[in-house]
C-alpha cells in the first residue's frame, strides 16, 4: 500500500522489497530497504501491505527557487578550502525590522572578507518579501518548511566559506567590527569560542552572566556565537534535536571545549572568550514569542536534559573548578567536624 505521492522509482523499490519478502529473501529485502532509507524513505510493514513515509521533507523548485526540505538538503562549502575571514549565520523568520537592522549593522562595519547567510526559515509573508530587499552580498537559503533551531542553523552553517562561523540573533546590532574582533580572537588555538555575551556556572546545571571583567568564561550566549569551521566539521553538525533555541548554547559551547580526540590526556579544556571591545545593543528577542511560558519551559529543560546527559559530570569545563573543588574540601571539612562534636 502506498501513496499517492511517492515517486514512481521509490515506488518501485518498495514492491521489489515487499516481493523479497514474500520470497523470504530477507537479505535483498535488507539491501532494498537501506536503498529506500537512503533515498529519504522510511518504510513499515503491514502483513503483506506496507506503508512508505518521506524521512525529510522534499525540496521544492518554483520559478527557478530551491526551497529545501531538510538541512542536508542544502548543497554543502564544508569540503571547499576556506576563504574570506567570517561567515555570519542569521535565521529569518517573522520580523523582517529586526533582522534588517542586524545585517545592515553589521554590513556598515564589516571588514574584507565577510559571508553573510540568511536562513530564510519558512518566512512569513512580510519576512519573506523584505528578503528581497537585502544587499546583493547577502546570501539566501530558502527553506521548504519551518525546521527547528538547531537544524535552520545546520541549513546555513553548510553554506559557511569562512574559517570562522558566527551564528547570530537578530536582536542584537553592533556598533563595530564584530565578526572581526570575534575572528581574531579565534586565532588563539586556545580559544575554541568566542563572544560578546557569556555566562558561568559552580555547577552545570544554574548559570549565571559573568561578572563585568571576566574574559574566560564557561559557555558563549547563542546571540553572537564565534567558532572555527574546521571545528564544525570535526564536531557538529548541531544535534537537530533542539527544536527550541535555549540551551544549544550551552551544548556547544561545552562540546567545543571538550577534550579533542588527539588531544593529550593532562590537555586543560579549551576556552570560552568573551570579548568585549565592540559595543553592542541588544534588542527584544524574539525567539520565545507566540510560546506559552509553560511550552517555554518544557521545551527548554528538554533540552537541558540534552546537555546533562553528555556534560552532568564535567566539572573540569568550568573556570572555576579549582575554587568550587577547594569550596567543596571545606564543606567536607566542616561536616566532619560537626560529625565529630556530635560524637563528642
Amino acid at each position: 500500500m502506498t501513496r499517492p505521492e511517492v515517486p514512481d522509482a521509490i515506488r518501485k523499490i518498495a514492491d521489489a522489497r515487499s516481493a523479497a519478502r514474500r520470497a523470504h529473501n530477507w537479505a535483498e529485502a535488507d539491501r532494498l530497504k537501506a536503498q529506500l532509507e537512503d533515498a529519504g524513505w522510511k518504510v513499515a510493514d503491514a502483513a503483506s501491505l506496507y506503508i512508505l513515509e518521506r524521512v525529510v521533507a522534499p525540496d521544492e523548485v518554483e520559478d527557478g527557487l530551491t526551497r529545501y526540505g531538510a538541512s542536508a538538503s542544502v548543497p554543502s562549502r564544508l569540503d571547499e578550502p576556506p576563504t574570506g575571514s567570517a561567515t555570519i549565520v542569521a535565521i529569518a523568520t517573522d520580523w523582517p525590522e529586526d533582522l534588517a537592522r542586524l545585517v545592515h549593522a553589521v554590513l556598515a562595519h564589516a571588514g574584507d572578507g565577510l559571508q553573510v547567510v540568511v536562513v530564510a526559515n519558512a518566512p512569513s509573508s512580510g519576512q519573506a518579501a523584505a528578503l528581497s530587499l537585502l544587499p546583493a552580498s547577502v546570501e539566501v537559503v530558502w527553506l521548504a518548511r519551518r525546521l527547528g533551531h538547531a537544524a535552520a542553523l545546520n541549513a546555513g552553517i553548510r553554506r559557511a566559506a569562512a574559517p570562522v562561523v558566527i551564528i547570530v540573533d537578530s536582536s542584537i546590532e553592533p556598533a563595530g567590527d564584530l565578526p572581526g574582533a570575534l575572528a581574531a580572537s579565534l586565532e588563539d588555538p586556545t580559544v575554541a569560542v568566542a563572544g560578546p555575551f557569556g555566562i558561568v556556572s559552580s555547577d552545570l546545571r544554574h548559570f549565571t552572566e559573568a561578572p563585568e571583567g571576566q574574559d574566560d568564561v564557561d559557555v558563549i550566549e547563542g546571540y553572537a556565537l564565534a567558532f572555527r569551521r574546521a571545528d564544525f566539521i570535526a564536531r557538529g553538525p548541531f544535534d537537530e534535536h533542539f527544536e527550541f533555541y535555549r540551551n544549544l548554547d550551552v551544548w556547544w559551547s561545552l562540546g567545543l571545549r571538550d577534550y579533542g580526540e588527539d588531544d593529550p590526556e593532562d590537555a586543560p579544556p579549551r576556552r570560552a572568550l568573551r570579548v568585549t571591545t565592540v559595543p553592542i545593543l541588544r534588542h527584544a528577542h524574539r525567539g520565545a514569542a507566540g510560546l506559552t511560558e509553560a511550552a517555554r519551559d518544557k521545551m527548554a529543560k528538554r533540552n537541558f536534559y540534552r546537555v546533562l546527559k553528555i556534560f552532568a559530570t564535567r566539572r573540569d569545563l568550568l573556570v572555576n573548578a579549582g575554587d568550587l573543588a577547594a569550596n567543596e574540601g571545606e564543606n567536607n571539612q566542616d561536616a566532619e567536624d560537626a560529625g565529630a562534636q556530635d560524637e563528642a
